[in-house]
């Protein structure tokens, strides 16, 4: 498919329309996407173009979210999207190297074994880049969003960053870039994959996409609700977007009546779907089969999620911190004391850990967390239930996961901190780095849905909030400009009104999932118990089982309880169980003897 001197790429998994190759003449650049590229022909012809001239950057950063390859002589340029929905994985091979979208094959080939500090550290701890350049795997390596792998003759494979625009925009210029490259990258999909479906839970992210695709043409939109759900307001907002669009369809799901809850289907982990990394979709695997029925009914093309949304039209709290770095003093006092209000926290200890958060370099926080860690201390600020205000404007900290780890365990976990404290930059900024972890976060859970989806229905996932250019237009906007203290995403409503139905861009309330979790994990106790028993990590010495348990007990008598980590640990423990690690499954013998790349 892409065979040309010392490159030999070959696909899998991906629809015809989803591969693209943009070639000019005889030693020219070349262009290869693979994925979700929504660029027209001009646009993928210039971005050829400009990649001839050097300008790498517009040729890695087209609409869409998808892997890119540009290719001129000899040198390739490799790089996944911005949000990490399509991450790029490499090993050296005997005769190059070897790289793919997926890091579980290169792990088979290369006989590697999966990366402990990282599988733990992933629930653990907080505000650290945990992956980096490192993968779940030993020695399968990364190559972080945002950047890409360039691969030369006789030269050593190396990263490069992939330039983003630097201009720095305010809410209201920077309103119009939002909307159109919102528009264009919900626009594009509904023009190329026919029927179509979306989520539409009645807040603000789902309810605009969903509006913008009705605005190209009829499409189904599913709301799931259950008992517990439905004491909130998301099923009002969702019918009234429904009946104010006569192209939409309206397809509504009741876990409760049809019998589907949290951690339902986990009973044999042979039958469960295989992703990538650990996948929280595990763990809501019954709702999101019950959630697409109606779509694959319908015959859907697509589906369309507003994941992302938080990422890209909201703000992390430590974005004050950034605020008062970018020389806005005044107005971070004013935001910190705000934050205090609402989270209703004295003010004094929120304003002493900003000022402490400021003071402190990024390496110097990571450095005092992971003796904290190797130590056994419990001194650190502690991120799980009741978080506090103050927390959570903090650098990094360890969760209430930590109390797991053996003292095995807590020296992986602290060895992993140490060497990112090693490689941080000192120039860091709290509010940026929390903002990409988060982004990041949310570009592998989403890539991970999509693989399920795809595997299980047939039915492929797109978010369009997470597409490069999306990202680029909304982030050029700082946090502490594309918010508001006591506000709720105003950027949606700068970019939207008018386009959006007023009453969704006006909603101030967010739904919270925590009883409906709780009534999954008290119902299907059973099964996690025996997965925590049989728990991979606990034989190899790096878990207290029996801590995790007490946790999980605990939870299921409706308790304080670390949620998000059990559910962590639950995924990451199927994952292991399932893990497809001999050669044989992912690779076979040829005759060919020249270097080979591959993408998933």
């Amino acid at each position: 498919m892409f065979d040309d001197g010392p490159a030999h790429i070959w696909t899998t998994g991906f629809e015809p329309g989803e591969v693209r190759r943009c070639s000019g003449r005889s030693g020219q650049a070349e262009v290869l996407t693979i994925g979700c590229c929504l660029a027209t022909r001009e646009e993928l012809s210039a971005a050829r173009a400009d990649a001839g001239r050097g300008a790498w950057a517009s040729a890695l950063r087209l609409p869409g979210s998808c892997l890119t390859v540009v290719r001129e002589r000899t040198e390739l340029r490799i790089a996944g999207d911005r949000a990490g929905t399509m991450t790029v994985y490499w090993i050296p091979a005997r005769e190059g190297v070897l790289w793919a979208t997926a890091a579980a094959p290169l792990a088979a080939f290369a006989e590697a074994e999966p990366n402990p500090a990282v599988l733990l550290s992933a629930f653990t701890v907080q505000g650290v880049d945990v992956l980096a350049a490192d993968s779940h795997f030993h020695t399968v390596r990364r190559v972080p969003p945002g950047h890409a792998l360039v691969l030369a003759p006789d030269r050593q494979p190396r990263t490069e960053a992939v330039q983003a625009p630097s201009a720095e925009r305010s809410l209201e210029d920077g309103a119009i870039a939002v909307r159109e490259t919102i528009t264009t990258a919900v626009g594009r999909r509904v023009a190329s994959s026919g029927r179509i479906s979306s989520d539409l839970s009645g807040g603000v992210d789902s309810g605009t996409v969903t509006s913008l695709a009705a605005a190209c043409g009829p499409l189904l939109a599913v709301t799931y609700t259950d008992a517990r759900m439905g004491e909130q307001d998301d099923m009002r907002y969702a019918e009234r977007v429904a009946h104010d669009h006569t192209q939409i369809t309206h397809g509504q799901v009741h876990g409760t009546r049809a019998g589907v809850q949290h951690f339902d289907g986990l009973e044999d982990p042979a039958v469960l779907p295989f992703t990538d990394t650990p996948s929280f979709t595990l763990g809501l695997l019954a709702i999101k089969a019950a959630q697409l029925a109606p779509a694959t009914a319908y015959g859907s093309r697509a589906h369309l999620t507003g994941r992302g949304g938080d990422d890209v039209l909201d703000a992390v709290p430590t974005m004050v911190i950034d605020q008062y770095r970018a020389g806005h003093r005044l107005d971070a006092l004013r935001r910190t004391t705000a934050f205090a209000r609402a989270r209703r926290a004295a003010l004094w200890p929120v304003l002493g850990q900003a000022a402490r958060t400021q003071r402190t370099p990024y390496p110097q926080a990571l450095a005092v967390l992971a003796d904290t860690i190797g130590t056994g201390s419990e001194r650190a600020a502690q991120r799980g239930p009741g978080t506090s205000a103050a927390q959570m404007l903090t650098w990094c900290g360890n969760g209430a996961a930590t109390a797991w780890l053996t003292r095995t365990g807590r020296a992986v976990v602290a060895d992993l901190v140490t060497a990112r404290a090693q490689t941080a930059r000192p120039d860091t900024a709290p509010g940026a780095l929390h903002e990409r972890l988060a982004l990041e976060l949310m570009g592998d859970g989403h890539a991970t849905f999509d693989q399920i989806s795809r595997l299980q229905w047939g039915l492929p996932v797109h978010a369009p909030l997470l597409d490069n250019l999306v990202v680029d237009a909304c982030h050029a906007i700082p946090g502490y400009a594309r918010t508001k203290p006591g506000d709720f995403k105003p950027l949606a409503r700068a970019a939207f009104t008018g386009h959006v139905p007023d009453y969704l861009l006006q909603r101030r309330t967010k739904t919270a999932f925590t009883s409906s979790l709780y009534a999954g994990l008290r119902t299907n106790a059973p099964t996690l118990r025996r997965i925590l028993t049989r728990s991979l990590l606990a034989q190899a010495g790096l878990l207290d089982g029996a801590k995790a348990l007490a946790s999980l007990d605990s939870a299921a008598r409706g308790e304080p309880a670390p949620l998000a980590a059990l559910h962590a640990l639950v995924v990451t423990e199927l994952w292991l169980a399932t893990l497809p690690t001999a050669r044989t499954t992912w690779w076979e013998k040829t005759t060919a003897h020249k270097q080979q790349e591959v993408t998933r």
